[in-house]
């Protein structure tokens, strides 16, 4: 497993000393959640050169550990002391209820392209998300899918009742609890630097990630049993600090929406392909691993538990989730309808 860089007193000096030696010389930072050559890095280091290719900007990258983790990060930027940052919406849910409907089960479709034509075409994605971030200080840049969510086990799960108590690690995330408890499994929140320990030591008994994540983690390693559900996709959003974006030039808040845009186009073709890779890099490393995809009579009573996830959103997120979660529906059914 990869080292899991702390914070130090050291390492935040630093980063202050950057922040006025670097004001002149407009050396912007931004941190994601992520391991080097995963894809919040590659939408980070791609928007890094759409940057430096076009004006006389610098962009530092932080990537998972070496400032904190996600909720440490998502602070130091609403802060002022990041001015981007890549969260998923499962550590925003706590500052913003409505981003955790990417946690309903069996809401977004499991084609590729159709989840990314909805992200492209989405009312709720474009319009009423950047309202939402706003009002927490946030620009919200770009949103988007980085793969289908994985789940891996001790034990192989091949129907419903093997979930029964299972204890999977979810992010801090009220409404993916729900999910979990929903599908009859213990949710157990827990930061991700516990996780592979966590799993190597029974505390844990599985959880949730794209395939790449669970790749490049090495979290097959100690979780060897992978489940393919179709439950959902994970979903991550790149944002800047609100006061730092108003405060440049029109110039460079083009520049900022021009070098998002490039970095989203990038890691959309990046992603194609990705998960049959990564489950190919487990799969040839890995002995003991099993790979399993639910039938449609298991799926179709997973999804039977969709209706109360739902539910627990609205209760959640209130109005404005109702009005975000009616959008959505209305967005899904127009893209998946085109397709007939």
């Amino acid at each position: 497993m990869k080292s899991h860089k702390l914070l130090t007193t050291a390492g935040i000096g630093a980063l202050m000393f950057g922040m006025t030696s670097a004001a002149m010389a407009d050396n912007w930072r931004y941190a994601h959640e992520e391991y080097e050559g995963d894809v919040q890095d590659v939408f980070a280091v791609a928007f890094k050169e759409y940057v430096e290719e076009n004006s006389d900007h610098s962009v530092q990258i932080y990537r998972f550990g070496e400032l904190g983790e996600s909720d440490d990060i998502m602070e130091q930027t609403q802060n002022g002391i990041l001015q981007f940052v890549n969260q998923s919406p499962g550590f925003t849910g706590s500052l913003i209820p409505s981003a955790q409907i990417f946690f309903i089960p069996y809401l977004l479709p499991t084609e590729m392209e159709t989840v990314l034509e909805f992200f492209d075409e989405s009312k709720a994605i474009n319009e009423m998300f950047p309202e939402l971030y706003a009002e927490q200080g946030l620009e919200l840049l770009k949103m988007y899918p980085e793969g289908e969510m994985v789940i891996t086990t001790d034990e192989p799960i091949e129907s419903v009742d093997d979930f029964q108590n299972k204890k999977i690690r979810v992010m801090t995330n009220p409404l993916l609890s729900e999910t979990y408890n929903a599908f009859g499994a213990t949710p157990t929140p827990l930061p991700w630097g516990e996780v592979y320990g966590g799993l190597q030591t029974g505390i844990l008994d599985g959880q949730e990630n794209p395939i790449f994540w669970i790749e490049s983690g090495g979290l097959y390693e100690v979780s060897p049993h992978l489940t393919f559900t179709g439950h959902g996709w994970f979903t991550t959003a790149m944002m800047a600090n609100q006061d730092f974006f108003e405060g440049l030039s029109d110039e460079d808040k083009e520049l900022v929406r021009e070098a998002s845009g490039a970095a989203y186009d990038h890691t959309i073709e990046h992603i194609q392909g990705l998960a049959e890779e990564s489950l190919n890099k487990i799969t040839e490393a890995c002995d003991n691993c099993t790979v399993t995809r639910l039938d449609d009579e298991q799926i179709a009573k997973l999804k039977e538990q969709a209706p109360q996830v739902e539910e627990k959103f609205v209760e959640m997120a209130g109005e404005q989730g109702q009005e975000l979660l009616e959008q959505f529906k209305a967005d899904l059914e127009a893209v998946t309808s085109d397709e007939e």
